[in-house]
């Protein structure tokens, strides 16, 4: 909504408005589309399972951050292990409130997934976020749908979005496939813009200097539409099951490894 916004052509009567405050994801857009407009806004995080344990200050302008733990809620960051990492270190996001009935109590006739997600005392979330040193936290990506490569976590959608950003691809999704080196590789599947074919070589090349090396995708795949659910979120399990498919360009047999290099 906040890209929308930002991109809107001038008006001469855009801040004649009653909105006051809004939720947003926090990022360059909404920034630009409250100081267009003359509204302020919050961000934060909150699923159904929970009640809004993350919120941020109003017009805050530290794009990217979910705020800080509200009164009444703990908020960790933890290994596989559950053991708390440190600033900047990405783990999943595990919370607890010091308030009755303020956070579900279990899946419906589903005992193992609550003792899951119960482990230990805290709601696992299932998200991966980090910390930083002030103690604002920020998202990375489902755990489900990040990519363990090079014993580095990969965000899905920090991946997702340099790729879509080459100037023909119109969508894009990554998902991890089992890698014979252990861990797992990154595969992208793209939907290309009207009138555009891939060139696989041509948007890994573009995608080199714009991310870690280990980021880069090794395996990329034209699609005629992404599949979806009927809440239309794109079905990455399907992606993944078919994995790697006649059609798909790896970039490592076409000769083209990448290794870590040191900047300047």
């Amino acid at each position: 909504m906040a890209a929308f916004l930002d991109k809107a052509p001038a008006r001469e009567n855009e801040r004649d408005h009653t909105l006051k405050i809004l939720t947003l994801m926090l990022n360059q857009p909404a920034i630009n589309a409250a100081k267009r407009y003359g509204f302020s806004y919050i961000s934060g995080f909150n699923m159904t399972e929970l009640s809004g344990p993350l919120i941020s200050e109003v017009d805050c302008q530290i794009t990217g951050s979910l705020g800080k733990p509200r009164t009444g809620c703990e908020c960790r960051v933890v290994d596989a292990h559950d053991m708390e990492v440190g600033p900047d270190v990405i783990g999943e996001l595990i919370v607890r409130m010091d308030q009755p009935w303020t956070v579900n109590m279990g899946y419906l006739n589903r005992p193992a997934a609550t003792a899951e997600a119960w482990r230990n005392g805290w709601f696992h979330t299932g998200d991966l976020v980090r910390k930083d040193k002030d103690g604002n936290f920020f998202f990375v990506d489902r755990k489900k749908d990040a990519v363990r490569r090079s014993g580095e976590n990969v965000s899905s959608i920090e991946v997702e979005a340099e790729v879509a950003s080459f100037a023909s691809v119109a969508e894009a999704a990554v998902v991890g496939i089992p890698s014979e080196r252990g861990d797992e590789e990154i595969l992208v599947a793209v939907v290309m813009k009207p009138g555009h074919e891939l060139d696989a070589k041509a948007l890994a090349e573009y995608l080199v200097p714009r991310m870690a090396h280990f980021m880069v995708p090794r395996y990329f795949r034209a699609l005629p539409e992404l599949p979806r659910t009927p809440t239309n979120k794109v079905k990455k399990v399907e992606i993944r099951e078919k994995g790697i498919t006649s059609d798909t360009w790896d970039r490592e047999a076409a000769g083209m490894r990448l290794r870590r290099t040191k900047l300047d």
